[in-house]
């Protein structure tokens, strides 16, 4: 009837992994933060982008100027 005194193993061993999983998800999404799966960092600006690609050497300082001053032109006034 009782399996020799291992009536309970099963369902013993399907709680403790239960709650194991439930812990390990609850961890895993905790750390994601409010900034998404990146972690702790801010996301970059469009003028930090355009900065680190100056730096980058992707594009010259002239094309610099221009996409500049196009995001300059397009970000919202401030009073």
């Amino acid at each position: 009837m009782f399996h020799d005194g291992n009536y309970m193993v099963g369902m013993h061993g399907f709680w403790w992994l239960f709650w194991l999983l439930l812990m390990i998800g609850v961890w895993f999404f905790s750390r994601r933060g409010t900034s998404g799966w990146r972690g702790d960092r801010p996301r970059e600006t469009a003028h930090e982008v355009l900065s680190r690609r100056l730096a980058g050497g992707e594009i010259t300082p002239q094309q610099y100027e221009e996409r500049r001053a196009l995001l300059d032109r397009d970000a919202p006034k401030k009073h």
